[in-house]
């Protein structure tokens, strides 16, 4: 092991020098160097930014998984850098616990079937639902944790140095500032003992020497004595700081403030020094903090991308419902019980409610609006404006022959009648023709 006890003394020493100045910043002794507001704007927005950022990512995660055990494992196989394994969706699950029942009760009587139905809905569900999670935390969840985890720790480095440079330019201009009050004090008095620097003290050498003297001796003395300015032996002076200049072998005349001349050039130094530093990392961290508009544009897209595969997730999952309603209607429906109606009157309710609470017909014709109910498809003609171009978004399997079966990505002609329900259109494709869903359609200009 390398152990430098000269670094290791200079390490402590700048420590001590900026625990020293941040205190007296805390307390109002010292003079602080404040940033520009453009600095201390970059600044704001990037906390906020970061603040946010955890907040989202906290709340997106429990959307996708509001077990917390679940998330806690998932957490703890993501640092041990090992695959998180697959886990059974609600939805999977619930389709397993029908399947069982149905097995169970009976897969031929009608509650059997209908288990058997939603079964297949749920599980359909429950992909959809591991599609949407696994999309949503690549596209999504990957590059909030990637901003917190990478480009913010970068920042928040930067800024501990950049308060670490600021620090020690502080510092610098209070000791040139010291010394340079020094230095005119030591020009103005002319006496040893008062223009001797404070953190020094007499060696025991220079004290025996001043108790054998009356007092020090004057300028005229020293310089008839000595004309080059030194007395050999002389007082040694030993500091009190070690960062200060080491204690001298001689010492010339205080009253020429060549001590202080000597400290004041060291101090100006040190403060050109600690001034390019400071500028150097204060450059760096702003173009760090400039950056955070990248960020914004990033997360931008991949709430975009996040939008979208929401609406790809409910849209499967309106079309999975859709699809089992229409299956229930084919079987015949039994209620066993008060023969009392409990439900409210189709009248009194919206279509879909009423097709939910009423008992289910031999075909969805029955549950249709009674202008709907009489309309024969030979004999309606397209109106001579209104038609439209439509692009199949899935697959559509007719219920029935009034229904017209579709493909993925065809394009059809659709308009609709009055006294149709809302929900679907006539749709022709060559000479076949039927009604279609609107929700399998994206109309075209």
């Amino acid at each position: 092991m390398d152990f430098n006890m000269k670094k290791l003394a200079s390490d402590a020493g700048i420590f001590f020098t900026r625990a020293v100045q941040f205190t007296e910043e805390k307390f109002g002794q010292a003079e602080k160097t404040e940033l520009d507001a453009h600095f201390e704007s970059l600044l704001a927005r990037a906390d906020s930014t970061k603040n946010w950022t955890e907040k989202i990512l906290r709340q997106t995660e429990v959307l996708l998984q509001p077990n917390p055990s679940a998330r806690v494992e998932e957490f703890l196989y993501e640092k041990l850098d090992r695959k998180v394994p697959s886990r059974v969706t609600n939805g999977e699950l619930l389709a397993q616990y029908m399947a069982e029942a149905a097995s169970e009760l009976g897969p031929t009587t009608p509650y059997g079937k209908t288990l058997i139905k939603v079964a297949e809905a749920e599980k359909r569900l429950g992909a959809a639902e591991r599609d949407f999670i696994h999309t949503a935390s690549i596209n999504f969840l990957t590059p909030l944790r990637n901003f917190l985890e990478g480009d913010w720790k970068t920042i928040s480095k930067e800024r501990r140095l950049l308060q670490n440079r600021r620090l020690d330019l502080d510092a610098s201009k209070a000791r040139l500032k010291k010394a340079k009050a020094a230095e005119a004090k030591a020009t103005t008095v002319p006496d040893f003992q008062e223009t001797r620097p404070r953190n020094y003290i007499l060696s025991a050498s220079a004290s025996a020497t001043l108790e054998d003297t009356c007092r020090p001796p004057s300028w005229a003395e020293w310089k008839e004595d000595y004309p080059g300015g030194w007395r050999r032996p002389c007082f040694f002076l030993v500091p009190l700081n070690p960062s200060l200049t080491l204690a001298r072998g001689c010492l010339s005349l205080p009253k020429d403030g060549k001590l202080w001349n000597d400290e004041v050039d060291k101090a100006e130094q040190e403060l050109r020094v600690a001034q390019t530093e400071f500028d150097r990392q204060a450059e760096v961290t702003r173009l760090l903090l400039e950056g955070i508009s990248s960020t914004h544009v990033n997360h931008l897209r991949c709430l975009h991308e996040f939008v979208e595969s929401q609406t790809t997730y409910y849209a499967q999952c309106y079309r999975h419902m859709l699809d089992l309603q229409k299956q229930l209607g084919r079987f015949p429906g039994t209620f066993v019980g008060t023969t009392e109606p409990t439900s409210p009157t189709l009248s009194s309710t919206s279509p879909t409610t009423a097709a939910a609470t009423m008992p289910m017909g031999p075909s969805m014709a029955d549950l249709a609006p009674p202008g709907e109910a009489a309309l024969r498809l030979e004999e309606v003609a397209p109106p001579a404006s209104g038609t439209r171009k439509a692009r199949v978004l899935y697959d559509y399997e007719a219920a029935d022959s009034s229904e017209l079966a579709l493909l993925a990505d065809e394009l059809i002609t659709v308009y609709s009648l009055p006294g149709m329900d809302p929900d679907w259109l006539i749709g022709e494709r060559g000479n076949k023709k039927g009604k279609v869903p609107v929700t399998y359609l994206e109309l075209l200009s």
